[in-house]
């Protein structure tokens, strides 16, 4: 007597396909490495300028290595856009653990506390200048590719909404909050972020190592227009 498989348990059942796609300790470092790799060959050559086998020489691995992780050059694109989002969350979760309880004195708001808030949510500024040339990249490809645009405005509409509810949860902790709803108020830290780094790039075409993150004199007006007393 023979007894059938289950129909969550056989060959290409959901059980088997999470087996398949679960992300091994060793696979994650590989995944990482292709990310490393991928964000300065990009920035250097350009998305259609880069080759796959390009991006493997830099990682150290095969195309058998990058494409048991990625599809296409088009998934890796929409990978390091949501890697860095994601980094930005987990420091936004670090920050407001490390803020003092004091962020509002006498009913006035501690601007350099709420600077330190803001600033986790544009890149590191190690890095302002190679992810402004990604997000270029990222952003031309979006609008002339729909099959890279929709997933890629699907994502940032997603991530770009959990950053808002993280500040806003950070801020409603300190009796503060925007003054406009949490989301608006993102795309005005991102845009001018974005439009500082473009900026500083074309200034300073030849640089390697520019902060293109907006000063302390930005985020301070930002702050005067975008946070004030819960009550």
């Amino acid at each position: 007597m023979t007894t059938e498989p289950a129909g969550d348990v056989g060959p290409g059942s959901p059980v088997e396909r999470a087996f398949a796609t679960a992300l091994t300790p060793r696979r994650e470092r590989t995944r990482e490495r292709l990310l490393d790799a991928a964000f300065t060959v990009f920035a250097q050559h350009g998305i259609h300028g880069a080759s796959i086998e390009a991006v493997c020489e830099a990682a150290g691995f095969s195309r058998g290595a990058f494409y048991s992780n990625f599809s296409s050059k088009e998934e890796l694109f929409l990978a390091l856009a949501e890697r860095a989002m994601r980094r930005q969350l987990v420091s936004l979760e670090s920050v407001g653990k490390e803020l003092e309880p004091d962020v509002v004195r006498c009913g006035a708001v501690d601007h350099d506390a709420i600077q330190t808030i803001l600033s986790v949510v544009v890149t590191d500024a190690g890095d302002a200048r190679q992810w402004a040339l990604m997000r270029a990249e990222l952003e031309l490809l979006a609008m002339r590719d729909p099959a890279v645009g929709e997933p890629f405005l699907a994502q940032e509409q997603t991530l770009r909404t959990e950053l808002g509810a993280a500040i806003g949860r950070i801020l409603r902790d300190f009796g503060l909050r925007f003054t406009v709803d949490e989301r608006t108020a993102v795309d005005l830290l991102l845009s001018v972020y974005e439009s500082s780094a473009r900026a500083a790039v074309v200034a300073n075409p030849e640089r390697e190592d520019g902060d293109a993150t907006p000063g302390a004199a930005v985020l301070s007006q930002l702050v005067n227009l975008l946070v004030t007393n819960a009550d």
